[in-house]
């Protein structure tokens, strides 16, 4: 493979990876469990925050349908994607997002960080390992402080409690 082919092929790899992430926003925001399932390698993990959602795509569906009973409308927006290339059907990434939810009778807004590891199985990448970790979150009418306050995400019915992310990060 020539340098020009080999570039183009990396091209095409971080699109395809990155409409993966698009994709999986949009499955999840219908409710549409087998594309959700589709995106996700056999063996596949899956966490959101300190839960484990599973380690197979049977148990991440099981998890994904659950939390997704609680929940009404979402809207899932995808903002940036930092992908690396680990092999030749192998990469990490990190995306982050925001978040509109309909739940327990309000409107949430948060914002997330999925890191994840990608792999190529039949020609097609997959996410063989995602995990969800909120930056914040909470009702609309707390927004004003959901960046600044310590407890940073807000489940309705639940206690404030600390982000999955920190403040700061050290060492970056």
């Amino acid at each position: 493979m020539s340098d020009i082919e080999r570039r183009l092929k990396a091209l095409e790899d971080r699109a395809e990876l990155q409409d993966l992430a698009v994709r999986y926003f949009v499955a999840t925001d219908d409710d549409d469990f087998a594309t959700l399932e589709a995106l996700f390698a056999p063996g596949a993990e899956f966490h959101a925050g300190g839960f484990a959602g599973g380690t197979d795509r049977a148990a991440i569906m099981v998890f994904l349908r659950s939390a997704r009973a609680n929940m009404g409308i979402t809207i899932h927006t995808p903002h940036y994607s930092l992908i690396t290339f680990t092999g030749d059907d192998t990469a990490t990434g990190v995306v982050g997002a925001h978040l509109e939810i309909a739940m327990a009778g309000q409107s949430l807004f948060g914002a997330v960080r999925y890191y994840d590891k990608y792999q190529r199985l039949h020609g097609k990448w997959h996410f063989s390992k995602r995990e969800m970790l909120a930056v914040h979150m909470g009702p609309w009418e707390q927004v004003a402080t959901s960046l600044t306050a310590d407890l940073r995400v807000r489940w309705p019915g639940g206690k404030p409690q600390a982000a999955d992310l920190p403040a700061r990060r050290e060492n970056l």
